[in-house]
């Protein structure tokens, strides 16, 4: 059994009448990536907020590596890091110079500020960029600094608010190496993001925030199963084996021109070998398989009655 990096009961937090947290619960295992959805308003900065100790919570309690949020803000400031929606990082200044100063401020000795600069330029592929300006690099290379900043002092836990927002497709790849990288080192990141295939790619478990509280948490595989719609697509040479297999799949759904069948199916393993089983005792032959799964779009129109912004967008 993994220990909680992050263990939260009855968080509650109110801004005036507005209640942004109706008392959730999370708990995040060491060393995995854990992501929060939800819709814009749901809550999820203010989730982030409270756990880096940026602001206090009306109720309930949490603790972050080992100590708690509430009693013990210093030594849960010492354990994390924080990346924000936008990078904090001064563009008057190297990446370079950013790095050491992030040093300082973390009281590492000059030395070791210097050889913790140099390592983290060479991780992020910044090395040539290191002398020059910041207000010269890319987007990308902004947040890969930032990032970099981040981890200057090893941090165990780290928070990443929608990091890769307004980031061009490779870009956000990039980012993706580098957090699972974080992960497989040992590091736990709890992420927020308005891009679900990111959540899909790099989440263990997924928490969905909807006015004020939790209203799913799962694997992504086990949130989608929640949603009807999935189906196995069976397709065949000719009419008779088609035939043959309807009388088989009675709760199928056939399409007599395209000769294919769709078998209701929730995608997992065990489904799918129930099918072919049943295709090999009744001797029926097929030209094609395809399993078709609803996606984490579909799941959180489901759970929250709200599009995303990506489907907003079309």
């Amino acid at each position: 059994m993994r220990t909680s990096a992050i263990a939260v009961t009855g968080l509650r937090k109110s801004f005036g009448e507005q209640v942004v947290l109706d008392g959730i619960d999370l708990d995040v295992a060491e060393g995995t990536v854990f992501s929060l959805l939800g819709p814009n308003g749901a809550g999820k900065t203010t989730v982030v907020k409270i756990l880096s100790t940026l602001i206090s919570a009306d109720g309930g309690q949490a603790r972050v590596a080992g100590h708690d949020v509430a009693a013990e803000p210093d030594s849960v400031r010492a354990a994390i890091g924080l990346t924000g929606q936008f990078s904090a990082v001064d563009g008057l200044l190297t990446g370079e110079e950013n790095l050491r100063l992030m040093a300082d401020l973390r009281h590492l000795s000059r030395p070791e500020g210097r050889r913790r600069t140099a390592e983290l330029l060479e991780q992020f592929d910044l090395l040539d960029a290191a002398g020059k300006y910041v207000v010269t690099y890319s987007g990308g290379m902004r947040r890969r600094l930032d990032l970099a900043m981040t981890l200057v002092g090893n941090p165990r836990v780290i928070f990443l608010d929608e990091p890769t927002t307004g980031l061009d497709p490779r870009s956000r790849r990039t980012m993706w190496q580098m957090i699972r990288r974080l992960v497989a080192d040992g590091v736990t990141i709890l992420l927020t993001t308005q891009y679900l295939d990111e959540a899909d790619q790099l989440a263990d478990r997924i928490a969905v925030l909807d006015r004020g509280g939790i209203v799913a948490q799962g694997t992504p595989a086990e949130l989608k199963r929640r949603i009807p719609g999935g189906h196995i697509r069976l397709q065949f040479a000719d009419v008779t084996e088609l035939d043959r297999s309807a009388s088989v799949f009675g709760m199928a759904t056939r399409d007599d021109d395209a000769l294919t069948l769709q078998v209701p199916s929730d995608g997992d393993v065990q489904s799918l070998r129930s099918v072919l089983d049943r295709l090999d005792q009744n001797l029926i032959h097929i030209a094609g398989l395809t399993v078709h799964t609803p996606d984490l779009d579909d799941v959180f129109f489901a759970l929250t009655g709200h599009t995303t912004e990506k489907e907003a967008a079309k």
